[in-house]
């Protein structure tokens, strides 16, 4: 029996079907697509017009078909234009009024329409242009940030202080005619004031609005002095940041608007400090030097913007002293930006890149290179040049401060009191760049510099000297860009970045060795210097003192159970944060010769730190050599693959001794069992690599080769030759781009393979698994795409009694050719996918009806009750 549902029916409809209506109803706002108790899919049958055809008409499919090329043409034509908006225009413009701003001239203003419309260099400038846009997207961005910061951490000081000090004549206008008189402001505003201030769209108390409308009644002139009051009490109220009114109505379009308002302003605010510090820097006769440093631009507008933050300052000193509210505060929180924007600058840019060009000055003799060799590929290219050095002081600076995170992690709190914790929830590096004064920014950089300049000089320039001194033949090490030897340096290249890289990186055991040497040091250096207490503390001290300390907190929390009347929660709160004691710091006990002990430390460290460093320089460089001596020869090879090689070696040996080291104590039975185990995965492992790591990337790399190398290097007239490391070393790159494709694809048996040796690791690698789920179908599918074409070319089409030159040809294009055949039928077959879509969806709008919930069959063999399918029908 059959039961429907007619949206359209007035008619009472039976309990069932309005169930199945409820049903029905859910399904479709909620878009489940399993019942949620026994997980079984819901499916639905359509139900079509009694006076459909057996087969579409060809209008119907025409109509259907023209109507979605329109909407896809729509908008294709609507994404094209956007694109073409914000990718074309928006940048060409931006571009094209950058080069007017700062050409420096009147000509070019005056000819700047004809240069919009100009398509000289349209692809550069369009290039620089989405250059500028994003800039000042990041720009944009980075000024919204910096506004959420100054009003959630507060404003300066000197900012918020003479607001406070105006606020107090302003809350005494209603007393007559002493609003006119000056009054001394108290050294502290009252709390009423202050909280007027903090927020000042309170609305006022209805009485006094009442007495307010009887006064203006009473007296019709009072209501320009009210207007007055009202207009410097809105003065002093007025707050640069507010910012919310604006975002309450935040949309799409209007961050556009946005955008493109902010885009000219900021051509202004850069156009202005440029040609500030233009004529400054040509009057004070700096104009050779700035050129000379090939980014004449750049330090010309930094100029301009320092003087411009000198004046911003002096400006708002001036506006605080004829107390001009709303100028005063437009003018601090400018100078903020503008402070802000340039510590970041001297921070994020400046010292990395002092920090990078001092290495390599620091380095030159290991690279057998000069200042002169410097200076000359500077003049060639000192875009490159500058940004290789500031990431490589980047990298320094970023390695220097994890290393202070993990001695912050072996030392006692309060030893390492003169370097800001990174760690610390407190610590938060743009409001220290908005509350502290320039002064002491400008003494932590200096001190930085010094610090980070030492540390180089005394673990890079003094090892190199004593190398130099011992083993005068070691140095310079090899860095030429080209090796003369057999083996091509990608594959070594491959073996550095997919073998050594990974496992000196992932792995945490690197970090813990650090640390447990870091520790070692430190307690020899307490006990010979018994400095023990300062370096790591009094530990059982500190267990004894905790125990009585938890003691005390217990029988006070006894005796205080019932609060004192009238200390509240407030004291509670105080009460709890006093029982942690001071945060950061750990007390001591102070030897005697407190300072002769700290400079012994100091030289202790120093020399440590020395012979480390000719550890580091020497050991892994010879260890590699050594070995890349079997391999190459007698050859030289880069020197970043020797160390890599002597390295990866060295971490080997260290983890093999600590493994070893904590099985002796299991005894002489378990070690045996351990080697077995290890030794039949470190077989089971050396087979899946060679499958996975060896078989599978040159057979995918000589498969690239034959398709897309070959036919594009090598005409037909000349033999193509291949290079298994090169193909292997392409095989291994293209083989992690296709596994990291499939992992974020759509589920399918190569994906589920994947995962699933994933998921079970080295440890339990199941190799029966590996080699029929994954080895042997995709080595088989590689075999067939290279072997079936190579079969045609060289033994069917010889038989056709073709000439040599067409059997070359089909020998040197089958593969491209076959790779052709097989795109046009995936396309083909998506396409009629797609038809039969259209078909369906064509047929679904002019015929269908309803639909019918298919009821759950339950299995043969299972007792099953008899259910009714429903149906919908609209």
């Amino acid at each position: 029996m059959e039961s429907v549902i007619r949206s359209s029916s007035s008619r009472l409809l039976p309990a069932p079907l309005l169930c199945f209506h409820s049903l029905v109803q859910w399904l479709k706002h909620s878009r489940k697509e399993y019942c949620e108790l026994c997980k079984h899919r819901f499916a639905f049958t359509p139900i079509y017009s009694p006076d459909m055809p057996s087969r579409l008409p060809v209008q119907d499919i025409f109509a259907g078909l023209v109507t979605s090329i329109g909407t896809a043409i729509r908008y294709w034509f609507h994404y094209t234009l956007v694109a073409f908006a914000w990718l074309g225009v928006v940048p060409l413009t931006a571009c094209r009024i950058y080069k007017c701003l700062f050409t420096g001239s009147v000509s070019s203003l005056l000819t700047l329409p004809l240069d919009m419309l100009s398509t000289e260099n349209l692809l550069a400038d369009c290039l620089q242009g989405c250059f500028v846009v994003t800039c000042t997207l990041c720009a944009f961005i980075s000024l919204v940030w910096l506004r959420e910061q100054i009003v959630h951490g507060g404003a300066p000081l000197w900012l918020e202080q003479n607001q406070h000090k105006n606020d107090i004549p302003a809350a005494g206008q209603g007393n007559g005619g002493a609003e006119n008189q000056p009054m001394p402001a108290p050294a502290e505003p009252p709390a009423e004031n202050a909280a007027a201030a903090e927020a000042p769209d309170l609305h006022a108390d209805p009485a006094e609005e009442m007495e307010l409308d009887n006064e203006d009644e009473e007296d019709g002139g009072a209501e320009d002095v009210a207007d007055a009051n009202n207009g410097a009490q809105d003065d002093m109220n007025w707050n640069a940041l507010e910012w919310d009114r604006a975002a309450e109505e935040l949309t799409w379009e209007r961050v556009r608007l946005c955008l493109l308002k902010y885009l000219i302003s900021q051509k202004t605010s850069s156009f202005c400090p440029y040609h500030i510090g233009h004529f400054s820097v040509v009057g004070l006769g700096f104009e050779e030097y700035v050129r000379a440093s090939h980014f004449e631009g750049l330090i010309t507008t930094i100029v301009g913007y320092v003087l411009l933050a000198i004046t911003l300052i002096v400006c708002h000193g001036l506006a605080a002293l004829v107390r001009f509210q709303r100028s005063r505060r437009l003018l601090g929180v400018c100078y903020i930006v503008v402070k802000v924007s340039l510590l970041v600058v001297v921070e994020i840019g400046v010292f990395p890149l002092i920090c990078g060009w001092w290495l390599d000055i620091c380095s030159l003799e290991m690279f057998d290179a000069s200042l002169k060799d410097r200076e000359l590929s500077f003049e060639s290219a000192p875009g490159t040049t500058m940004f290789l050095h500031w990431l490589v002081g980047m990298v320094y600076v970023f390695y220097f401060a994890s290393f202070i995170l993990l001695l912050r992690e072996v030392l006692r709190p309060g030893v390492l009191w003169f370097l800001r914790n990174l760690n610390d929830p407190d610590f938060n590096p743009v409001q220290e760049m908005i509350h502290l004064p320039i002064y002491r920014h400008l003494r932590r950089f200096i001190l930085s510099v010094v610090v980070f300049g030492s540390i180089v000089l005394l673990m890079l320039w003094l090892p190199i000297r004593i190398i130099k001194h011992i083993f005068p033949s070691f140095l310079p090490y090899n860095v030429m860009l080209y090796s003369d030897a057999p083996v091509s340096e990608l594959s070594l290249e491959l073996l550095l970045l997919q073998v050594v890289l990974p496992a000196l990186l992932e792995q945490g055991h690197t970090r813990q060795w650090l640390k447990g040497l870091v520790r070692a040091w430190t307690v020899t250096a307490g006990y010979l210097l018994d400095l023990h207490s300062y370096l790591l503390g009094d530990q059982e001290d500190n267990e004894n003192n905790a125990n009585q300390q938890a003691n005390n907190n217990n029988q006070q929390a006894r005796n205080n159970a019932i609060p004192v009347v009238g200390e509240g929660l407030h004291a509670a709160h105080q009460a709890i944060l006093q029982q942690g004691g001071p945060v950061g710091f750990q007390p001591y006990h102070r030897p005697m010769k407190f300072p002769l002990r700290i400079v012994l430390l100091i030289l202790f460290m120093c020399v440590t730190l020395l012979l480390a460093s000719l550890v580091c320089l020497t050991l892994p460089v010879f260890t590699g050599r050594w070995l890349m001596s079997f391999w190459t020869g007698s050859a030289k090879i880069h020197e970043l693959y020797t160390a890599a090689c002597g390295l990866y070696v060295c971490w080997l040996s260290i983890r093999a001794i600590t493994v070893m080291l904590a099985w002796m104590p299991q005894g002489r039975r378990v070690i045996l069992l351990k080697v077995q185990e290890w030794t039949l995965m470190i077989m089971k492992t050396l087979i899946v690599a060679v499958l996975l790591a060896g078989v599978i990337p040159l057979l995918l790399g000589l498969l690239f080769e034959l398709v897309i190398v070959a036919p594009l290097r090598v005409p037909l007239d000349q033999t193509p030759l291949f290079y298994p490391w090169q193909d292997w070393a392409l095989g291994v790159l293209h083989a992690k781009i296709i596994a990291a494709i499939t992992l974020m694809g759509p589920q399918w048996w190569l994906k589920t393979v994947i995962e699933q040796v994933y998921a079970n690791g080295i440890r339990n690698i199941d190799l029966h698994f590996i080699i029929r789920k994954l080895a042997a179908p995709v080595i088989a599918v590689l075999l067939l795409s290279l072997c079936i074409p190579y079969v045609i070319a060289v033994g069917i089409v010889p038989l056709l009694g073709v000439t040599m030159e067409m059997q070359n040809l089909v020998q040197r294009r089958i593969y491209p050719f076959l790779l052709m055949v097989v795109v046009l039928m995936g396309i083909l077959f998506f396409q009629i996918r797609q038809f039969k879509r259209l078909y369906e969806h064509i047929k679904n709008d002019k015929y269908l009806v309803g639909q019918r919930l298919v009821n759950y069959e339950r299995k043969a063999g299972k007792p099953s009750t008899t259910t009714h399918s429903s149906s919908v029908q609209e």
